[in-house]
């Protein structure tokens, strides 16, 4: 299935199933795609062969990738370089994914550049009302984080909550200091000078 295919993006060439591979300044990345769009993301790793070894069932290495490949590279580049980057038009092919998970992944592309919410307020954008747990569990297998800004999604109180791309929930409060987000407590009141 494909979920949010703009018309005006240059998709030609997407029939060949590939992967890319490439640096950006938070370490290597890379996505995989197929006919109808991209399948998997990779978030940036120190070492391209661990997402090389992550892409290797997802189609060859594309040695002269279809241009539309070489735009996306380019603007998750630019988006890790910390420039607002919106993903929302990208086309992702989920095909396989169950109806509850592909309403919280279109709820969560909704979600622009900085914006965060709650599990709790995600599921009842997404018509799931009272599913923060199963919103939790349906952003862990998340097949194209970034494109599906799951980072954006924080647990109740506004702490960090999970997150399973590597490096965890580093990594995810990495991405959010990208898009100008602070998560977490306070930093401590300063104290005052007994003057």
């Amino acid at each position: 299935m494909t979920m949010c295919n703009n018309p005006a993006e240059d998709t030609s060439g997407m029939a060949a199933a590939g992967h890319a591979v490439f640096l950006t300044n938070l370490g290597f990345s890379g996505f995989a795609w197929g006919a109808a769009g991209i399948t998997r993301l990779c978030l940036p790793e120190k070492s391209r062969a661990r997402v090389e070894r992550r892409l290797a069932g997802h189609g060859p290495l594309a040695e002269q990738p279809p241009g539309w490949v070489a735009k996306l590279v380019s603007r998750i580049e630019t988006y890790f370089a910390g420039n607002n980057v919106d993903f929302s038009e990208v086309p992702v092919d989920l095909a396989g994914v169950d109806a509850f998970r592909l309403d919280i992944y279109a709820a969560a592309r909704r979600l622009r550049f900085g914006e965060v919410v709650t599990y709790g307020e995600l599921a009842r954008r997404a018509g799931h009302e009272g599913m923060a747990r199963e919103t939790g569990a349906a952003l862990g297998a998340n097949p194209v984080p970034l494109v599906v800004p799951c980072h954006r999604i924080v647990a109740a109180g506004g702490r960090i909550g999970g997150f399973s791309a590597p490096g965890g929930a580093a990594t995810k409060e990495k991405m959010l200091e990208l898009e100008g987000v602070r998560v977490g407590p306070p930093p401590p009141a300063q104290t005052s000078f007994g003057f």
